[in-house]
């Protein structure tokens, strides 16, 4: 792991928890693509609020990313890379974007946590995010659901 922030937490959080000392080391990850907004979700997973991010099937897929899995650890970090929290996956769903749904955007805490608010920054991601592939996004697309607990925060 890089990330010297995020490795001190790591090593924190397996001082107390022994039983996770040979898991592979956990992905560190700031959410969204932009200072102002990773900061507010980092600020959001901390207090316990986000408990769900959405990722496009299509921009894993094209970044060569794993899908996320049930039971893998995430270092949540601000803009700048200082690490916030340890959260760990609790369940992932795949989607269409059409079926998202209010529950499913009140998990993901942002904004007002309604529906509306989910489907207008999500489409704005994506759409930013596929033009990079020459892609565009679309009502049935495959989102990713991933649902998680925080676990350790300092």
């Amino acid at each position: 792991m890089e990330n010297a922030s995020a490795r001190n937490l790591w090593g924190d959080y397996l001082d107390k928890h022994l039983e996770h000392a040979f898991v592979d080391a956990p992905q560190v990850v700031h959410f969204c693509n932009n200072e102002q907004d990773a900061n507010e979700c980092a600020a959001l997973v901390k207090k316990g609020i986000k408990r769900a991010t959405s990722h496009s099937l299509l921009g894993l897929q094209y970044r060569k990313q794993p899908l996320p899995k049930i039971g893998d650890f995430m270092i949540v970090t601000n803009w700048e890379g200082e690490a916030q929290c340890i959260v760990r996956t609790t369940a992932v769903k795949l989607r269409p974007y059409f079926s998202i749904d209010e529950a499913y955007a009140q998990l993901e805490g942002e904004g007002d946590k309604s529906l509306a608010y989910w489907k207008k920054v999500h489409w704005d991601y994506f759409t930013k995010e596929l033009a990079a592939f020459n892609r565009k996004p679309n009502e049935s697309m495959i989102i990713v659901c991933q649902e998680f607990e925080k676990i350790f925060d300092r």
